[in-house]
């Protein structure tokens, strides 16, 4: 299996202040305190993400506000220690779904052909305190290494130039007027572009990272209580959103185009619905599961659910709180789109040490599975506490039935004002190589108190 987005690297961020690199696999795990850090590296992926998706092309990042993805406050808190004479480095690399080629319209038999792209950029803050590109440099690699680069850079004296050590840009006849500020953080301007004959490619690198960001995805860890209704008029919701609000109009939207998915190669086809429905059984949670209308011709929907087989079908507020908390989930993680990256936070919240070890099956299954024959080839990125997802997964590891290649773990801990990111190496057997001090709490210290707690209490009832 291959990783969609293969490699993130952040500076200056938040609790990061040296550079800190993360190496994404199928499954990356990070696990760690509450407020060590973990969420940051999310954070940014959605600033990044929102900032693609907004209609301002004149805003460097949109951190955010009440109407976004995330809000992230001033360019100021995004900084570590809330410097802003420092900069904010970040780079992303990602496998393309298809090759790309470029080709120089001046010189036809050059030909530059790459299927992963890396996009290195330094933020600075403005007069204003609003962040401004300072630099932005992308990278067109293949297997034998980068065969295209496009640098585009601010100077000492805020002047702009573009340039590449694998390209000759040839300046158009009559346009010698200066370069424009990037559009966002990752797009040369067209007015820009249009001041060199073959600068047309740089379109190709803008729309395919704006493409890869398109596909990222959040679920939080705060899920929207079940409803005992829920309307549904037609829409396609991109998600199930970020509290699942949007889980059932989704069943019902992949319903409606006639999704069909499968675990893996050669597993039985399902309808979208049926195909949640077994795994919310398989996972012990209900017997059976189905979205129907309350009546005919109305767009009020209701969810139905058996928590065994000869339990009447209630509704899904009527059970356990787990059920409609796990939901979300299971949908988001077979819903989106192929090629998608999602990012979940604790997504074993309210659920049973043992639903939560089967977890780790759901989404193993979630990057094998296929749709209407073809790979899924989704990425999963879960911050997590817990130790029987994690058991799980070392597990499959030493069953032979996940590679220690498609699967990354992250310790994340604080280190005075800083935050460190550990990567745990987990060899053929499932162990993990590097076990860190304090992985899940002080057990031994709990089982050590416990024992001399007990001690003396015995010795205090022989002395009665």
């Amino acid at each position: 299996m291959s990783a969609l987005i293969s490699a993130l690297s952040l500076k200056n961020f938040k609790g990061f202040s040296d550079e800190v690199r993360i190496e994404l696999r199928p499954i990356t795990l990070l696990f760690g305190a509450n407020s060590a850090g973990k969420s940051s590296l999310g954070h940014l992926l959605l600033a990044l993400k929102q900032t693609a998706q907004s209609t301002d092309r004149k805003r460097a990042l949109h951190l955010g506000d009440a109407s976004t993805l995330i809000d992230l406050g001033t360019f100021g808190d995004c900084m570590h220690g809330h410097d802003l004479a420092s900069s904010l480095d970040f780079d992303l690399a990602w496998v393309l779904p298809k090759p790309l080629e470029v080709r120089d319209p001046l010189q036809p038999a050059l030909r530059y052909l790459g299927g992963k792209l890396a996009l290195d950029v330094s933020l600075v803050a403005g007069k204003s305190g609003q962040p401004e590109v300072r630099s932005l440099r992308y990278e067109l690699s293949n297997s034998d290494g980068m065969v295209l680069d496009v640098a585009f850079s601010r100077g000492e004296s805020r002047k702009l130039s573009l340039e590449s050590e694998k390209y000759k840009f040839v300046m158009a006849d009559g346009r010698k007027w200066p370069l424009e500020e990037p559009e966002k953080f990752y797009r040369v301007s067209d007015v820009s572009m249009a001041r060199f004959k073959n600068a047309g490619f740089l379109t190709d690198f803008a729309l395919a990272t704006e493409t890869m960001l398109g596909k990222v995805s959040y679920l939080g860890p705060l899920r929207k209580h079940p409803q005992r209704t829920y309307q549904w008029s037609g829409d396609t919701p991109e998600g199930v959103g970020q509290m699942g609000e949007s889980t059932i109009a989704a069943i019902l939207a992949a319903q409606n185009e006639g999704r069909k998915l499968n675990r893996g190669p050669g597993m039985h086809r399902q309808s979208f619905a049926e195909f949640v429905a077994a795994w919310l059984k398989d996972l012990g949670v209900i017997h059976s599961f189905v979205v129907k209308p309350v009546a005919e011709g109305r767009k009020e929907y209701e969810v139905l659910v058996k928590t065994h087989a000869k339990a009447p079908e209630v509704k899904i507020t009527d059970v356990g709180f787990g059920v409609s908390q796990v939901l979300p989930v299971l949908v988001e993680a077979f819903y989106c789109p192929s090629n998608s990256t999602v990012w979940m936070e604790q997504p074993e919240i309210h659920l049973h040490p043992q639903v939560q070890a089967e977890l780790a099956d759901v989404f193993i299954s979630a990057t094998r599975s296929r749709e209407d024959g073809n790979p899924r080839n989704v990425q999963l990125i879960i911050e997590s506490h817990s130790e029987h997802f994690l058991n799980r997964l070392q597990r499959r590891v030493a069953e032979g039935v996940l590679s220690p290649e498609d699967v990354a773990i992250y310790f994340c801990k604080r280190a005075g004002a800083a935050t460190e990111l550990e990567p745990l190496n987990v060899n053929l057997y499932g162990d993990i190589e590097n076990w860190p001090d304090n992985f899940f709490g002080d057990e031994m210290a709990d089982l050590t108190a416990r024992t001399i707690a007990a001690m003396r209490l015995k010795q205090q009832e022989r002395e009665k």
